[in-house]
């Protein structure tokens, strides 16, 4: 499993990608928003920053929502660095600039995805990696790992070479609990990953070695 950081926050980029298990970021306008990162120029160059900080794949996402300005804005976002992947949302027009992309080499991530049929669309759109945001799915009473199990199985069945990006992880277990789904990729805050660290025996093993050798010394 590949593990994406979901910030725009570029201490955190670096913490995770310290610990050596960071694969990529994802981020959105709210993020940034989020960072203080306002106007177009400023939130451009700081796609950039992060692509600097990490080896692999960062996700900028569009602003537009029809056909011919989603593909004006992806290919601007594309054109920035190699290692950008563009965000995509799955609407009509979303789809069919998947397939355009796609056709033109132009790697994306369809995101807002909220069940299987929405994930097999965008696979044979030609998708590179489809995010199914299971923790909004558990905020209204659904099974957000279930889709997980489901678009699992689905592109199994038909060989689909694009990418299950869990996203909107919410907490350690819904890190591991895609993991065991098989999902490919997930996405989630600085704190999911570092608590997959903790255990109360670790710390308590740990102390104990740590007493034991200054007994000895």
């Amino acid at each position: 499993m590949k593990f994406f950081i979901d910030t725009a926050n570029l201490d955190q980029i670096r913490e995770a990608a310290a610990l050596g298990v960071l694969d990529g970021v994802t981020t959105n306008p709210s993020l940034m928003a989020k960072e203080g990162i306002t106007g177009r120029n400023n939130i451009l160059k700081h796609y950039v920053d992060i692509c600097n900080l990490t080896d692999g794949d960062v996700s900028a996402e569009v602003i537009a929502t029809d056909f011919k300005k989603i593909i004006a804005e992806g290919e601007e976002l594309a054109d920035l660095h190699e290692q950008i992947v563009v965000k995509v949302p799955m609407i009509r027009d979303g789809v069919k600039a998947l397939k355009y992309f796609s056709d033109k080499g132009i790697r994306t991530n369809c995101t807002l995805v909220f069940s299987a049929g929405q994930a097999l669309l965008a696979a044979k759109a030609g998708a590179s990696y489809v995010s199914p945001f299971i923790g909004r799915l558990d905020d209204i009473s659904t099974d957000g790992l279930n889709l997980i199990s489901e678009i699992r199985q689905i592109y199994d069945n038909y060989e689909f070479e694009t990418e299950i990006l869990a996203a909107s992880i919410r907490h350690t277990m819904h890190v591991i609990d895609c993991a065991k789904l098989g999902a490919d990729v997930m996405t989630g805050p600085l704190s999911a990953i570092m608590g997959l660290l903790n255990h109360p025996l670790t710390d308590i093993g740990l102390e104990k070695f740590l007493a034991d050798y200054k007994k000895g010394n």
